[in-house]
């Protein structure tokens, strides 16, 4: 694979792994607010392609954060206990809007890096054909 390959190919596997961040972080948020929910968190790994020599990099395995879920009072709520508490979401907003921004910005860098691997083999594609 030429050098040029290599790069759309890393390139690409940065924007897969950024989507699937995206996305997780966007399942936290939308349960942000839903009792007894415990966010998803994961970590990213290194894999090689077939030839051994270009470390691309995929989302690792999903978990889920095991911080206390904070008790929350209110004793109309329909899961409350007796003590009139319940379980809510160990969300943190913040966190999850900085995960977010970060992996946008991410996304954004390894588009940046494909569309001028593309522009810089297709350049050179035009000078070798005349």
């Amino acid at each position: 694979m030429s050098d040029f390959g290599k790069s759309l190919e890393i390139s690409a596997s940065g924007m897969r792994a950024q989507s699937s961040r995206l996305r997780m972080v966007s399942e936290n948020l939308a349960n942000v607010d839903t009792p007894g929910y415990r966010r998803k968190m994961s970590s990213f790994e290194q894999v090689f392609d077939d030839s051994g020599e270009t470390a691309l990099v995929r989302k690792g395995k999903t978990r889920l954060d095991q911080s206390e879920l904070p008790k929350i009072y209110d004793p109309s709520h329909v899961l409350a206990g007796s003590d009139g508490y319940f379980e809510g979401s160990n969300v943190n907003l913040m966190i999850e809007i900085a995960d977010a921004r970060e992996a946008q910005r991410s996304y954004d860098a390894n588009l940046k890096m494909f569309e001028q691997a593309r522009k810089m083999s297709t350049a050179l594609l035009d000078l070798l054909r005349r």
